[in-house]
């Protein structure tokens, strides 16, 4: 039985380029010996039936007509996706993040399921005993960042002793030829439209919803004026940096109980700080806000488990000319709780519903327009999800510490993905390989913007804890 993408699931194969790689990805750390070929195949294979997107291929209709769908692949091969490398001597955390460039820079092959994964092995990192990293790569037509954390958590174990294999009822059945992918779409755009058109009965519920969406897009017009010109926006290459910097979460909670806000005002303030750094380095100016698209889930808790695209956008202007770090920290506060207050998110939610209605054959031009118009608008992107806080294992070695890999599309150079796990708090940066070569200077910053709001706080000098 195939199952068709959706609007924002599609986009994302069709905003995909040869300098645009669509997927997601994690990094992390582990205790113990890393594991054997045969111990990595057998915890993946415990957990395939809970993840069926793992064996599916996307196959696309004749003529473009109507959305992509999901296919069992026929010659489903779980050796191909396993990968395994080692760091030379070393093996310090700047072989370590360049390695994760280098995977990270290479597009998923579109033949076979969207996704791999890399154990890496001789690991040697002064802050941690962690000898080995498992790398993740899945594409974002496959899940967002807070369905990522569920997928981790799924494979992953709560136990060191593992969990029992998950029971397979699957029935894969034969791949739909292309006359029953083109009658598939057909139908699925008579849908959309009886969709569409069921909407338009409940007037009451329709004009409620458009009157927050219509509220949400009058805030949200600032956005498609053009910010100021910057280094952090331009053509980029196919090739990707990657860098980290870190916080512990009690950190960060201390900051907030004394300072106020938020825990995701207190990260937005040190990525502040970082931008502040990196901009003040490249001899730019900073009085201008640095503008961030803040990706936000529309995911309703009964939604936990299911692996797709549901996100919209606020719009976030970073006070990189601030250079009292508390007074950065308020200033982000003031501007999350007026987002917080406007129906910006929901604007966004609506605009990527509007695809299910579009024409079928319109549907890849428009939506990457919509995701192009943005990237115009904005000068990086900043992710932020929530993790699991409790360990999690692999195949009985417990994860130490996790972060995400965020990829770069239309001008933005530089982005950002915050991952909190087990009391951790990691960033992931990614940067275009010839025009950042300096994101270093951006996690440096970000780790000391932590380290100045927790002095002020404690009133006495605190380490990075790198």
């Amino acid at each position: 039985m195939s199952e068709r993408l959706s609007a924002l699931d599609a986009s994302f194969l069709g905003f995909e380029d040869g300098v645009s790689h669509m997927h997601i990805g994690s990094i992390a750390l582990f205790e113990g010996p890393p594991p054997s070929d045969e111990e990595l195949r057998g915890m993946v294979l415990a957990k395939l039936p809970l993840v069926p997107r793992y064996r599916q291929v996307v196959r696309f209709t004749p003529l473009g007509v109507g959305r992509p769908v999901w296919v069992e692949d026929p010659h489903f091969n779980l050796e191909y996706h396993l990968r395994r490398s080692a760091l030379p001597p070393p093996g310090d955390a700047e072989q370590l993040q360049r390695l994760v460039g280098r995977v990270m820079s290479q597009q998923l092959d579109r033949t076979k399921p969207l996704w791999e994964m890399w154990v890496v092995e001789r690991v040697q990192l002064p802050h941690l005993d962690a000898p080995w990293a498992l790398v993740s790569k899945t594409h974002h037509c496959m899940v967002d960042g807070v369905s990522a954390t569920d997928l981790l958590t799924v494979m992953l174990d709560r136990d060191p002793l593992g969990s029992e294999a998950a029971v397979d009822h699957r029935h894969p059945g034969r791949s739909p030829r292309d006359a029953e992918l083109l009658a598939g779409a057909l139908g699925a755009g008579v849908g959309d439209t009886l969709r569409a058109a069921r909407g338009l009965l409940r007037p009451w519920r329709v004009a409620r919803r458009g009157a927050d969406a219509t509220s949400g897009l009058l805030r949200m017009r600032g956005v498609l004026r053009p910010p100021p010109a910057s280094s952090l926006n331009g053509s980029v290459g196919p090739h990707r940096r990657w860098c980290w910097a870190q916080a512990q979460l009690d950190d960060v909670k201390a900051v907030k109980q004394i300072l106020g806000g938020t825990v995701n005002d207190v990260v937005l303030a040190c990525i502040t700080g970082g931008f502040r750094r990196l901009l003040m380095g490249r001899g730019e100016s900073v009085g201008r806000p640095v503008r961030t698209l803040v990706p936000v889930s529309v995911r309703a808790p009964s939604d936990h488990g299911v692996y797709d695209n549901r996100v919209s956008a606020i719009f976030a202007e970073l006070p990189v000319g601030i250079p009292d770090p508390v007074q950065r920290l308020r200033s982000i506060t003031a501007q999350m709780a007026d987002l917080k207050e406007s129906k910006e998110a929901l604007a966004g939610e609506a605009l990527t519903e509007l695809g299910g209605f579009a024409p079928p054959m319109l549907l890849a031009l428009g939506e990457r327009l919509a995701t192009r118009v943005p990237q115009h608008s904005i000068n990086t992107v900043t992710t932020n999800v929530p993790g699991p806080q409790r360990p999690l294992y692999a195949v009985g070695r417990r994860m130490l510490e996790a972060y995400g890999y965020v990829p770069l599309a239309g001008h933005v150079r530089v982005g950002v993905a915050i991952f909190s796990y087990d009391g951790h708090v990691g960033f992931g940066v990614t940067g275009d390989y010839d025009t950042a070569p300096d994101i270093g200077v951006l996690c440096a910053g970000i780790e000391a913007a932590m380290e100045e709001l927790l002095e002020i706080c404690t009133g006495s000098p605190v380490g990075a804890g790198r």
